[in-house]
């Protein structure tokens, strides 16, 4: 079979939350086979060029292969946080929509 192009909410679940102006995203596999295109493609330089307008200090990744899943904690990108921030989602919990977007190369 050949690679195909899929955006990650094809596959994949998510959920955002914050801590102050850190946002954490879990990204759930929803077919662990999916699991390895994703770690080599769902890079924190990916997410950081994703969340560029929110420009992000720091991106890591967690990863947790027994889950098929990965966590992603940006830096700086809620505007001070739910205390302080003016925008409508200072919780970031609609964040999760901007890394479903991306797009990966899967079998298939």
């Amino acid at each position: 079979m050949s690679p195909r192009t899929v955006l990650l909410h094809e596959i994949a679940g998510a959920r955002s939350g914050d801590k102050g102006n850190r946002l954490n995203i879990a990204l759930v596999c929803r077919d662990p086979a999916h699991y390895a295109a994703v770690a080599r493609q769902v890079t924190p330089e990916r997410v950081a060029q994703a969340f560029a307008g929110r420009k992000p200090t720091r991106v890591v990744r967690y990863d947790l292969p027994k889950l098929a899943a990965f966590n992603f904690v940006l830096d700086d990108v809620l505007e001070g946080g739910v205390n302080a921030s003016l925008g409508l989602d200072g919780h970031g919990k609609s964040l999760s929509f901007v890394l479903l977007e991306i797009a990966i190369e899967i079998e298939g």
